[in-house]
């Protein structure tokens, strides 16, 4: 097993812009935010005070930014009124009756709230009630702080914020108690998340989708609006909306990489803990995503200042000039393919496992894109398995009444009797489409490659262990039931699932390779074994790399060579549609190897997300 310093990997990647019109544009500290909120007070409209609206995202910390404010306030001795939009929430008892179809009473899975808008958040009265409250006499500056803020001050701001936060940070914030938007606090972190993917993201990310278009209009006719990246309450880092979307058209035309992140779990193992420099605490790391495109954010520099912002900002602002016409009609402003390693190197093994076939996603959970995967084996120890696909003469019903006696007698399952398993092969790749029971077994550093979702696994057996928390780890035989396909056997496995590669094209000593593609899978996976320097193009779609051997690999756009990249062993870049002709220079001390997904060019079946108007039109 190859050895890699964990100093190597950057946890940190920032994108960089080199131009120079941003950099009196960004803004960082909370004093520069105080200091541009005192300005405007210092030339109030005739009618009143300085009308502040201070959207933003749950869990951003709306206080320091209140608090600071009022201390300047009574430094510069002005008058300040503070309102903040969860008094005008409705109850949570009677949220979670309205949403209950959203929420179910299943701790993992939901019903993705396509239906629910914002405003549904809110009393009746809401609106009548915020102007009330905002009519206090004598008053200099007057802010409405919270998630919604726009919406509950219709006409009324003369100077917006958007106050975002990571969904990472999010959930940092859930394992210390905090719930989903509306819903009180919480001492479990799975049926947070769950509400969070089904209720709360689908209704309120869209939500700052709208904002930041709306706003973007007018501040382009005089209206001030910015966009505030709150991940660090101590740092704010903010600059007007129309320069946030120039910043992400630049971005979008250039190769660029996600910020990973990492969670450790039951399973996990210790090898991107060493390799990624992980914190010690942690016990072990399961996964690493890089990239998940709901999930990851992207650092942005301009000189000596870095915004972070989430990644689905981009795919909204640019959504052709990043994945191509052609994938654009397929997904719309949906990034379809992830990265995420699954690390079982001195861990355990993967629950057995299926994934759901796409017209049950759609019509259990209001879903528009099923999980559709593959293993590709970065590193392993001697051993090492993998599990794909029923043995001959298994079904699904043989293998779950299987697993039910083995949960009711608390006698191990054997595996390998239901399951095929296979050694594992550094550099070998398995396809795992939907309804084929599968699991990584023990020893392995696996690169998946997959369709986007993640969240959709329907765990079969997990060896009668508990989750890390104490609790069950939540099976779900009733969906798994439903989904696992009989004909995904030994003999499916060993003539299709496990490929061999197929050389695709040459140039002097370096190799491309096809791995993988087949019909019911949206992505293509290839492998590059680059001895010296290729020359390749986009062709009109985005494609997106790993290195899985070697040190240092590097890439620059032939039409535009001061956005070259350079990166490391298991780190990933996406190369846009848009950036056509570039070269990929092997730097390490010998040969390397990339892996190469792309959208499958023989998929043309639409995954559109469920499009909403933009919704404009709210904040008049």
């Amino acid at each position: 097993m190859e050895q890699h310093s964990h100093t190597s990997f950057n946890r940190y990647p920032i994108n960089r812009l080199k131009s120079p019109e941003f950099v009196n544009e960004l803004q960082s500290g909370i004093d520069a935010f105080t200091a541009h909120i005192l300005t405007g007070a210092d030339h109030p409209e005739p009618a009143g005070p300085l009308r502040v609206c201070l959207d933003g995202t749950h869990g951003a910390h709306f206080k320091s930014l209140t608090s600071a404010l009022e201390q300047v306030c009574i430094e510069q001795k002005k008058s300040l009124h503070i309102l903040h939009t969860a008094a005008y929430l409705k109850p949570e008892a009677q949220l979670r009756e309205e949403m209950a179809r959203y929420l179910t009473d299943n701790r993992a899975f939901g019903y993705t709230a396509q239906e629910v808008r914002p405003m549904n958040y809110f009393r009746e009265d809401a609106l009548a009630q915020v102007q009330q409250d905002l009519n206090a006499p004598g008053i200099d500056i007057c802010v409405l702080a919270g998630p919604g803020a726009a919406l509950l001050t219709p006409g009324w701001p003369q100077l917006s914020y958007y106050i975002d936060l990571s969904r990472e940070n999010q959930q940092l914030l859930h394992s210390q108690g905090m719930g989903s938007f509306g819903l009180g606090n919480t001492a479990d972190k799975v049926e947070t998340y769950k509400d969070c993917y089904f209720l709360q993201w689908p209704v309120w990310e869209p939500y700052r989708r709208d904002w930041l278009h709306h706003f973007g209009q007018l501040s382009a006719a005089g209206h001030e609006a910015c966009y505030m990246d709150l991940n660090r309450d101590e740092q704010p880092v903010f600059l007007p909306v129309t320069a946030l979307h120039r910043m992400l058209d630049q971005l979008a035309g250039q190769p660029f990489r996600v910020k990973p992140f990492f969670a450790p779990g039951i399973w996990g193992g210790q090898y991107l803990k060493e390799l990624c420099d992980l914190p010690k605490e942690w016990d072990n790391c399961a996964w690493g995503f890089e990239p998940i495109a709901p999930e990851n954010t992207l650092l942005i520099g301009v000189e000596d200042q870095v915004l972070e912002l989430p990644f689905p900002l981009l795919m909204e602002a640019a959504p052709s000039s990043i994945l191509g016409t052609r994938n654009a009609e397929l997904f719309g402003d949906y990034f379809p393919i992830r990265f995420d390693f699954l690390d079982t190197m001195d861990g355990g093994r993967l629950s057995v496992q299926v994934h759901p076939q796409q017209q049950y996603i759609e019509q259990v959970f209001n879903e528009h894109m099923t999980q559709q995967e593959s293993y590709y084996v970065m590193e392993h120890k001697p051993g090492s398995t993998v599990y794909l696909g029923l043995t001959t003469g298994t079904t699904k019903d043989i293998l779950l009444d299987a697993v039910e006696e083995a949960h009711a007698t608390s006698v191990p399952l054997d595996v390998p009797r239901y399951v095929n398993e296979y050694t594992a092969e550094k550099g070998a790749l398995y396809l795992i489409p939907p309804g084929t029971v599968h699991c990584s077994g023990q020893n392995n550093l696996v690169l998946e490659i997959s369709s986007t979702p993640w969240w959709f696994t329907f765990k079969i057996y997990d060896y009668l262990r508990r989750d890390a928390d104490g609790k069950p780890r939540p099976m779900n035989p009733g969906h798994a039931r439903q989904n696992i396909k009989n004909d995904m056997d030994t003999q499916a496995a060993e003539n299709g699932l496990i490929p061999k590669p197929v050389a695709v094209r040459r140039q002097g000593d370096n190799l491309e390779e096809l791995l993988g593609q087949r019909e019911d899978l949206l992505f293509q996976v290839k492998r590059l074994k680059l001895t010296d320097v290729w020359t390749d193009d986009t062709n009109g779609e985005f494609v997106m790399f790993n290195l899985v051997e070697g040190q240092r690999v590097r890439l620059i756009p032939l039409d535009k060579t001061s956005a070259a990249v350079e990166w490391g062993y298991a780190e990933a870049y996406i190369v846009p549609a848009s950036l056509g002709p570039y070269r990929l220079e092997n730097a390490s001390e010998g040969p390397c190897t990339l892996i190469a997904a792309r959208v499958s060019p023989e998929w043309n079946h639409p995954l559109l997300p469920f499009t909403r108007a933009l919704s404009g039109a709210q904040f008049q």
